[in-house]
């Protein structure tokens, strides 16, 4: 499966500040619904975080390895089967805490076995975070600090995490380029989603990059604009 990867955050849209440590992304597909597990580590110290890993253990070590990184912690936007299935099994390999979501994605969690049985993804398994998050926390990888915001719609407990230095956000299913997440799904909240976006993601700045849980990255900026579910052309009609 091959590995796509992200520029370095320094070469993202908008600024670095001066002194901060590096951050790199990488992005392996994996699970039938092609998900965006995300391998983030900080260059200064080679210590990197796991986040939404649905399945693909042999390939997130093998990459690890490769890049020479250690691993920190799991992160989870949200519990659903493609982002979370393989949560277990990692953490199991590995030993490392895992970090997210907010609390009232458990009941998600806990039905992870049916929900992938359901698609073939036999190796779901529930577990229980080590810290759940919620608005105003942080995380820290080697020197990196990412800020959480909890961002419900798609989910009840679906968080986000953003390094405000590097101008980059880690969405999970919240928004897409062009589109936004589901709603249709148990406790799903269509107003809620919208708030988030609108209230919570856009008001970091037009210059965030974010990375999907799904598909290519792009703005808030560009969504803002052009999103016609979001934008502020979409909003206004509604």
């Amino acid at each position: 499966m091959p590995d796509q990867t992200v520029p370095p955050a320094s070469t993202a849209p908008g600024p670095s500040a001066p002194g901060m440590p590096p951050l790199k992304v990488a992005i392996l597909p994996v699970t039938p619904f092609q998900q965006n597990c995300s391998i983030l580590w900080c260059t200064a110290t080679k210590r990197a975080a796991v986040v939404d890993p649905g399945d693909g253990v042999t390939q997130i070590e093998e990459f690890l390895a490769r890049q020479g990184l250690t691993l920190e912690r799991i992160l989870v936007t949200h519990g659903h089967v493609d982002h979370a299935a393989a949560v277990a099994d990692l953490t199991a390999r590995t030993g490392v805490p895992v970090d997210g979501p907010q609390q009232e994605d458990k009941f998600w969690i806990d039905r992870l076995p049916e929900d992938g049985a359901k698609y073939g993804m036999l190796h779901a398994k529930p577990f229980t975070p080590t810290r759940w998050l919620g608005d105003g926390d942080t995380v820290a990888v080697g020197d990196l600090v990412l800020d959480v915001l909890h961002c419900p719609g798609h989910t009840p407990g679906h968080v986000v995490f953003i390094h405000q230095p590097s101008r980059l956000a880690i969405v999970g299913d919240v928004i897409f380029q062009g589109s936004i997440g589901r709603t249709d799904f148990p406790r799903g909240d269509h107003a809620a989603l919208i708030r988030s976006i609108r209230e919570k993601l856009f008001p970091l700045g037009d210059d965030i990059t974010f990375l999907p849980g799904h598909g290519e990255p792009s703005t808030f900026g560009q969504e803002r604009r052009t999103n016609p579910f979001v934008s502020d052309r979409a909003v206004a009609r509604g």
